[in-house]
């Protein structure tokens, strides 16, 4: 497989996103970003408070992710995003920008990831599983009580998404050694 320039490791919050998504980018020497870290002040308290959010709450959000892959990818840098991207709009949204897909923003962007091969690593498990690492969780502003809306609008990739999945039940080492195989 000709490398991506786009690793996208997705899944509900505690699939271990983060986690596998910056183990990974050590280990290819790819720059890594989460997500996360690009919340706006308004969405994390209104997940704080336990308030699912909304696809016109994640919208901005996903634009300005696309916006800093679309950059790394014309800069011909590597990257890997760790984001929940729980539905496939939101993961058009990540590639093409706002514009092209059905969900449309103010300030989205306008431009897909050009020449940026993206490979969708889907972090999968069960809820039980999945929810008992919620509980183990500190400081995050993510509660345990959201999990049930993600697997509720979760819509897992498919073909034609370029994509892996692997479980959350195997072990770290297990879950890269997956994804760089993949990448060969």
């Amino acid at each position: 497989m000709e490398a991506p320039g786009v690793l996208l490791v997705m899944g509900v919050s505690g699939s271990g996103k983060s986690t596998v998504g910056a183990l990974l980018a050590s280990k290819l020497g790819w720059k890594f970003y989460d997500a996360d870290d690009y919340h706006s002040e308004e969405n994390r308290i209104k997940m704080a408070k336990g308030v699912p959010l909304s696809d016109q709450d994640r919208i901005p959000w996903l634009c300005t992710l696309h916006d800093i892959l679309l950059r790394d990818v014309a800069l011909g840098q590597p990257v890997v995003l760790a984001c929940s991207a729980l539905k496939k709009t939101y993961r058009d949204i990540l590639i093409r920008g706002g514009s092209d897909a059905p969900l449309k923003s103010d300030d989205s962007a306008k431009e897909p990831l050009a020449g940026g091969k993206l490979l969708v690593v889907y972090l999968c498990g069960s809820f039980d599983i999945i929810y008992g690492r919620l509980l183990q969780r500190k400081g995050h502003f993510m509660p345990p009580e959201l999990l049930q809306s993600q697997f509720s609008i979760l819509e897992p990739p498919s073909a034609p998404e370029n994509f892996i999945q692997v479980s959350v039940d195997k072990s770290l080492p297990e879950i890269t050694a997956a994804v760089m195989e993949a990448l060969k």
